[in-house]
């Protein structure tokens, strides 16, 4: 454990950043810049994430970006519509971090429904805390 963390704070400011990243992929998905845009959808929910992480292990969050492997660190459980989605938003984390993943561009309409699926994930897992 890091000496004389505050924990409260680090979940804090995981969760302020989380939203305030979710506000930018909203606004670059209606730019209609989707792979900017997903990729911060999946800064958001990485973010929300450590909070979580934070909050069970009372330490500061392992440097990572794996949003499933952040799940099973904080010990969440949810169902498989949730463990689906943050799998493919994995995906735009690595196509936006290595240029070798080389991922087809997705459409308006679908990086919208991910965005409100992200959403909704990140509004469950706020309540969570």
């Amino acid at each position: 454990m890091s000496p004389q963390i505050d924990v409260q704070k680090q979940v804090e400011y995981w969760v302020k950043s989380s939203i305030e990243d979710l506000h930018a992929a909203r606004k670059i998905i209606n730019d209609g810049l989707t792979r900017h845009g997903l990729f911060f959808l999946h800064l958001a929910l990485e973010k929300m994430l450590k909070a979580h992480v934070c909050k069970t292990i009372q330490d500061v969050p392992p440097r990572i970006h794996d949003l499933i492997r952040l799940v099973n660190i904080a010990g969440i459980v949810i169902d498989q519509e949730k463990i689906d989605l943050s799998a493919k938003v994995n995906t735009f984390n690595l196509e936006g971090r290595y240029p070798e993943y080389e991922i087809p561009l997705t459409s308006l309409k679908k990086a919208r429904e991910y965005l409100a699926q992200g959403e909704e994930l990140i509004t469950w897992l706020s309540n969570q805390l």
